[in-house]
């Protein structure tokens, strides 16, 4: 038990420093997931439910619920207070203000980045869960990306843009059976305050080549 309990803590401060740090010094905003049912594994015993209760979530335990996605701020006062109440709750980035997002399935995304190193593309920020990789870049309007992709001859439903109104999840966070990773730390460049990000249109061509060998879903398990 105390072996556990000391897990938790250091997992809870590991999640307040990560908050914080996205807050107070990179101005992103923020907000807990809703994390996981204590009393889960109602559809399978190997998978916890998530803490909405809704039967058929699509991405269980880490999308905003109490507070929702509009509460998101980068006032350290606020994060501080809601990850010392709920230490354990997944780290939520609100996308579509200073940073967005695309993400894929695990399998291309892994197959993007060595594209990327291959031709020597700098990439920014890259989170990766136990089923997906999503890759931060600069904000985004909906007029540039569908022009864009507009461009393709064939976009993968597999591929998800996280702009306005989106979101997606920051390390450390407890993810389904693992745990979001950085593949590629943030880099903040010399007399910058937050990570360099990459425009969308410098990736979105990889992107949907890397995508259109995997299958679509609509359960994000993460």
């Amino acid at each position: 038990m105390r072996e556990i309990l000391g897990k938790r803590r250091k997992g809870g401060t590991e999640l307040l420093r990560a908050a914080l740090t996205c807050a107070e010094q990179w101005q992103w905003p923020v907000v807990p997931g809703a994390g996981h049912d204590p009393n889960g594994g109602r559809r399978n015993p190997a998978e916890r439910d998530c803490a909405c209760l809704r039967p058929d979530c699509p991405v269980p335990g880490v999308h905003p619920h109490d507070p929702g996605l509009l509460a998101a701020t980068h006032d350290p006062r606020m994060v501080r207070w809601w990850w010392s109440s709920r230490p354990d709750m997944p780290l939520v980035l609100a996308t579509g203000g200073p940073v967005s997002a695309v993400s894929l399935p695990l399998a291309a995304g892994t197959r993007a980045l060595e594209v990327f190193d291959k031709l020597g593309v700098r990439v920014g920020p890259v989170v990766a869960t136990p089923t997906r990789i999503a890759l931060l870049v600069a904000p985004y309007a909906l007029e540039e990306l569908g022009e864009l992709l507009d461009r393709q001859e064939w976009v993968p439903t597999s591929l998800r843009y996280h702009g306005q109104g989106g979101y997606v999840v920051l390390p450390p966070s407890p993810v389904g059976a693992g745990q979001a990773r950085w593949v590629r730390a943030p880099m903040v460049d010399a007399g910058a305050r937050a990570p360099w990000l990459p425009s969308v249109a410098v990736v979105i061509n990889t992107l949907v080549q890397a995508g259109t060998t995997e299958p679509d879903g609509t359960r994000l398990t993460y």
